[in-house]
């Protein structure tokens, strides 16, 4: 039996001589030297893309986002009348509803906390800023009881303090209206 033990093969890559026992046939079919072969390479074979699958591995659900403070405009507390505690509170397009509880602050301090509206029309502002907050009803009210406007106005009952003039805006600049438990 032979074994191609002195058997020699011409590359046909480079035309030179071998031992018939170093040589490999490439992909193409070309009879080729061990140190001549190259492998077919990977992109002449190109897989086929299936379409995109549904589901994501580690997919999470949408978070919910936290409640902000939102800066309110210039001045945005008015008193309706003298001798009443009510406060109309202008916000454009607020989205809130009747018996929200919301906290209103002054400006945010270099400290990390917030300073207290402007007082206005013998309502100090600590009494607006109170720390647990108001519960609303939506739409502004006059001093007959009518309520109009509820995309832009809201209306709170200030604790302790009474409006002495009536129809005066007050709080200052970069008032916010938020969340009780907002912190700076």
């Amino acid at each position: 039996m032979a074994t191609g033990k002195h058997s020699k093969a011409i590359s046909d890559r480079s035309g030179l001589e071998f031992p018939y026992k170093e040589m490999l046939t490439e992909w193409n079919g070309s009879f080729v030297h061990k140190s001549e072969f190259e492998s077919k390479h990977p992109q002449l074979e190109v897989n086929a893309r299936s379409g995109d699958i549904e589901g994501l591995m580690n997919a999470r659900p949408d978070r919910v986002e936290s409640s902000v403070a939102i800066i309110l405009k210039p001045n945005p507390f008015e008193t309706i009348a003298a001798s009443s505690g009510i406060i109309n509170v202008s916000e454009t397009s607020h989205g809130r509803s009747t018996g929200d509880t919301v906290r209103f602050r002054g400006t945010p301090s270099l400290a990390g906390t917030f300073t207290n509206p402007s007082s206005f029309d013998g309502v100090t502002g600590s009494n607006v800023a109170k720390a647990a907050g108001y519960s609303i009803t939506v739409g502004k009210r006059d001093s007959s009881g009518n309520i109009t406007n509820t995309t832009d106005f809201y209306h709170f009952t200030v604790d302790t303090d009474t409006a002495t003039s009536g129809s005066i805006s007050g709080g200052g600049e970069n008032c916010s209206a938020g969340p009780a438990t907002l912190t700076a």
